[in-house]
């Protein structure tokens, strides 16, 4: 990967995925093919930010089928590096990032950020991009890897992209595939309850505590639905926000059905253009 980055030394970006891309990867990647001289994507399921029972053996795999779909993309490179070369044996260094990482996702997947920020630093480390793609339907994540490479000053801009959703508004996520017909229509509850915070937000509502009540009540509508949190923080830091939403806030959610677990996000007071819901 190092020798072909040499031998490409315009403009690079970079694509980071665990793979069985959907169109939300590839809109990252056709964002990197516009904006760069050459662009490379990664495919890699990392270990490292997978707990205790999850489901690493299960996640979803099909590297044909990316391959091809990346390469439809305009991708000029993909590296697939194999677990004993990210992590080869007597592997003992890993990245930290301390307070935006505690909290939601990180109270509910204590080693899953230690893994993705290390993951990164390996990633933006062998390929040596000057952009890398992010979605922002992971929210925290992206939080996470803009501090950990202001912390550490890496040479890369991380851009951040708009979610892409379904025609019934889920986003899009790999995990969607582990649900049944019936688990996929109910998850639509997550951006209904997005949307219904949207508009109260939009009529004036600042409460926090009601927004926070009012989407534990939508998703509650759906049986099949169990929520596992509902955040409003305030978007750069994650801070719990007590009292009146001021400035931006991020109302995040988690949602079980079943064994699977979604994930998303809107934020409140953001100017238009951005990751909204309303018309989606």
């Amino acid at each position: 990967m190092r020798a072909w980055r040499a031998a490409h030394p315009g403009s690079l970006g970079l694509t980071p995925t665990m793979g069985y891309l959907h169109d939300g990867h590839l809109a990252l990647a056709r964002r990197s093919v516009a904006e760069n001289d050459v662009s490379a994507a990664s495919i890699f399921v990392n270990p490292a930010q997978f707990g205790p029972g999850e489901d690493y053996e299960r996640y979803p795999r099909d590297e044909e089928r990316d391959l091809a779909l990346l390469r439809d993309a305009g991708i000029d490179a993909v590296y697939l590096p194999g677990v004993e070369a990210m992590y080869p044996e007597g592997y003992q260094t890993y990245v930290t990032v301390e307070g935006l990482a505690q909290g939601l996702e990180g109270a509910s997947r204590p080693v899953h950020f230690r893994g993705v920020a290390t993951v990164v630093t390996k990633l933006l480390n062998v390929v040596r991009p000057d952009r890398a793609y992010f979605g922002k339907k992971d929210a925290q994540q992206l939080r996470v890897i803009r501090r950990l490479v202001r912390d550490l000053d890496l040479p890369v801009e991380i851009v951040a992209c708009e979610t892409v959703r379904e025609a019934d508004g889920l986003a899009m996520s790999s995990r969607n595939a582990y649900l049944t017909p019936e688990q996929r229509a109910a998850a639509s509850v997550l951006s209904r309850a997005l949307r219904w915070a949207e508009e109260l937000y939009a009529d004036g509502v600042r409460d926090a505590e009601s927004l926070r009540a009012g989407v534990r009540a939508v998703v509650g509508s759906e049986p099949l639905g169990e929520l596992d949190y509902v955040s409003v923080a305030d978007s750069e830091t994650l801070a719990e926000v007590e009292g009146e939403v001021a400035g931006e806030g991020l109302l995040s959610l988690a949602v079980r059905f079943g064994a699977v677990r979604l994930i998303d996000n809107v934020t409140l007071g953001e100017e238009k253009g951005g990751d909204g819901l309303s018309g989606s």
